[in-house]
């Protein structure tokens, strides 16, 4: 389903959102997102603070995963439809790794006289491991 194609009449329980998956995450990846965000923990792109505070080597900031969640989402509804939106963040995303983003229709329901649905949300690695879950409530026409 695409924004234009929402019906809050046609959307049914289960109903799987049109996923987003990445390419390996780089370490260019990484600096990038530094500049946009303006996150510039360096344990995020120097691997010897990397190595200096425990880790194997530097790893993806959990917003990063976070914003690609929101892109699942606004590729769906349009942004002012997006009503609420958490997440957990639930393990590290290391460099090299490809994440696949989802999302699913759990409950529908009217919020202050809107009809909306609440999506459960995740992102996960080529193996399957959980990296970060959460949900969001979309307002529907």
């Amino acid at each position: 389903m695409t924004a234009t194609a929402l019906n809050y009449d046609t959307i049914a329980v289960g109903d799987a959102l049109p996923g987003l998956e990445t390419p390996p995450i780089s370490r260019l990846t990484l600096a990038l997102y530094c500049g946009a965000s303006g996150d510039h923990n360096p344990i995020h792109v120097d691997t010897d603070f990397a190595r200096a505070a425990g880790m194997p080597d530097v790893f993806a900031h959990g917003m990063l995963s976070m914003a690609w969640l929101g892109r699942v989402l606004t590729n769906w509804v349009p942004q002012q439809d997006l009503l609420e939106y958490s997440v957990r963040f639930a393990a590290i995303t290391h460099v090299g790794e490809r994440i696949t983003c989802a999302g699913k229709v759990v409950e529908k329901l009217e919020r202050a006289g809107r009809r909306c649905v609440r999506v459960e949300l995740s992102t996960t690695n080529q193996d399957g491991l959980l990296k970060l879950a959460g949900e969001a409530v979309l307002a529907i026409a």
